[in-house]
């Protein structure tokens, strides 16, 4: 059983690591199309909408791999079992893709109004940004048994710091996505995209660095 289990682990793996980096590479190809303007805006929306389907894809393969992960907690009874940071990150994470996805689709949308631009782009972007935040402190968390470490000898630690890197430059490039009813436009275009950008490259180096990772069914005890 436990053979199984670790196999389907390290297939959920390669599938994960697989779709955040192509999700992190067409973020990072938008974001340097939109900053360029070397193609149409349709264009950027496309390639965005694309990278966050693979996005969303690798949130939910990871919630797989965490339930997978967890085989002690099914094992107890019903009313002892609880979700492991492990579990909750991913789930937290999907939730933020899915609100990302919002956001995504909302910008086809023509003729808004700096208010309507702010509630259906700004508004659920900013939201998912937070959602990946929280999820990689979870995740944090969960590699350092409670507490925030660096573990720099651990491929899952380097694994979470970087997305959390990206986490961050994805939310201070939210912040300055808003648009300003005075002027219509964002607070910070170049933030905006260069953010974007940068975040969406650490998510594609952490995709990569995942697919050298070993998922085991049993929890990493962290040495004192």
């Amino acid at each position: 059983m436990d053979q199984v289990l670790t196999r389907r682990s390290t297939r959920l793996n390669r599938v994960a690591a697989v779709a955040f980096v192509l999700g992190g590479s067409l973020f990072a190809l938008g974001a340097a199309f939109a900053q360029l303007g070397v193609t149409s805006l349709p264009t950027v929306n496309i390639t965005y909408l694309v990278g966050g389907c693979f996005f969303s894809l690798g949130g939910y393969v990871s919630i797989l791999l965490a339930d997978n992960a967890d085989t002690d907690e099914r094992m107890r009874p019903r009313g002892l079992r609880s979700r492991p940071r492990s579990w909750l990150s991913a789930f937290v994470l999907f939730v933020g893709t899915l609100f990302f996805a919002v956001s995504l689709i909302a910008a086809f949308a023509a003729g808004l109004t700096p208010r309507q631009s702010d509630g259906w782009i700004w508004l659920p972007d900013m939201t998912g940004c937070v959602c990946f935040l929280v999820s990689g402190h979870l995740a944090m968390l969960d590699v350092g048994a409670g507490h925030v470490r660096v573990l720099t000898h651990l491929v899952g630690w380097w694994v979470v710091a970087v997305n959390q890197v990206g986490s961050v430059l994805f939310f201070l490039a939210g912040i300055a996505a808003f648009t300003r009813p005075a002027t219509s436009s964002a607070i910070d275009t170049g933030l905006v995209n260069w953010g974007t950008f940068a975040g969406a490259a650490c998510f594609a180096v952490g995709g990569v660095i995942q697919a050298f990772d070993t998922p085991t069914t049993t929890r990493t005890v962290v040495q004192q």
